[in-house]
Parts: C-alpha cells; sequence; structure tokens
C-alpha cells in the first residue's frame, strides 16, 4: 500500500487518547512511507494526524470541499492540497488515489465515509481494506449494529467480513496488508410481500 485515506473527525473528542492515537497512526505511516490521504483540515483528529505524520517526515494530501477552502479550516503545512466540487466529489477524489481506508472516531462525516468505502466494497466496484482503529471501543456500537444487520437478514456473512477492526495499530496494519476482497454474488434477492 502506497496510499491510505484516513477518515476522521475535525472535532478532538473528549478524552485524550484519541488525538493520541491518531498521532501515533500519523508517525506509523510515515514511518512505513505510506502517503495519507485526508479531508485537509487542521482542527481536531484530521489536525493530529497529520500534523504527526508531518513531523515524522511523512507525506499528507488534503482533500478540501471548495466551500469549507477557509483560511480558519485549511491545513496550511501539508505538502498538497486538492480541491473538490462538494463533498460527493471529495470522496470519489480520495477514492481514487488510494489503496485502502482507515477510520478513526469522528462523526456524521466519519461514518458516511465508511458507509461509502463499505458500499463501494459490497457492490465489488471496489476491493480495497476498510478498517477501524477501535481506540476506546469507541466503534462497539457500530459493530454490534453490523453485527444484527447480520442476523437479521440484512448483510451477508461476507459482506460483514470486508471491515476490518482492531485497537492495536500495527495488528490493524497487518490485517489490511493480509485482506483478500470476498467474492460475493451480485443476485439481488427478492421478497414477494403478501
Amino acid at each position: 500500500m502506497k496510499r491510505i485515506a484516513i477518515f476522521c473527525g475535525a472535532s478532538i473528542g473528549h478524552k485524550t487518547i484519541y488525538a493520541q492515537e491518531a498521532r501515533k497512526l500519523g508517525r506509523f505511516l510515515a514511518q512505513k512511507n505510506i502517503e495519507i490521504v485526508f479531508g485537509g483540515g487542521k482542527f481536531g483528529m484530521m489536525g493530529a494526524i497529520a500534523d504527526a505524520a508531518l513531523e515524522a517526515g511523512g507525506h499528507v494530501i488534503g482533500v478540501i470541499p471548495e466551500f469549507l477552502k477557509l483560511e480558519e479550516i485549511e491545513h496550511k503545512g501539508i505538502q498538497q492540497m486538492i480541491t473538490s466540487k462538494n463533498m460527493s466529489d471529495r470522496k470519489v477524489t480520495i477514492s481514487k488515489m488510494v489503496d485502502g481506508y482507515i477510520a478513526l472516531p469522528g462523526g456524521f462525516g466519519t461514518l458516511d465515509e465508511v458507509m461509502e468505502a463499505l458500499t463501494l466494497g459490497q457492490l465489488q466496484i471496489e476491493k480495497k481494506p476498510i478498517a477501524l482503529l477501535n481506540t476506546n471501543d469507541f466503534f462497539k456500537p457500530l459493530i454490534a449494529q453490523f453485527d444484527l444487520m447480520v442476523q437479521e437478514g440484512f448483510l451477508k456473512p461476507e459482506n460483514r467480513s470486508m471491515l476490518l477492526v482492531h485497537d492495536n495499530i500495527e495488528t490493524l496494519f497487518e490485517l489490511m496488508e493480509d485482506y483478500e476482497a470476498p467474492t460475493v454474488s451480485k443476485i439481488v434477492h427478492t421478497v414477494a410481500f403478501k
């Protein structure tokens, strides 16, 4: 893997462990010579991972929507900033650039990005590893929801297996390196309503 997209919050969260792990991941990827592609902001988790990667000699690329390209939001210290037309265009741009995805704690935007990556994988449009760095069990309720979707018949187990989860950066990265996309039937099952 040469480039990894990082999905994470523009907020830092209430617990210091979130930013600590973001910085640790930034340093880890820089040491592995893996470029980071992220949302382009200088605050919160985005700023933490970008700053740590830069301090460790890493290469960081931001992709920021035009309406957010403001002096007070945009990270000015990164090597490259790409401006997208809107949020949807940003996701497409990032998708075309990277070999995999890692999500850190965040809000609606982070979940939106993870869901889109999983959907692309489910439809076999992409076959890239999608990972959650489960710091402080942040994603535990989301993982439980995915398991419930399988249990209730709304998600195939092989599609559920596309999501890689771990709380240890090194282990998560190993899972990503070993990832092979599942072969999933594209046949749509229909249910007759009575």
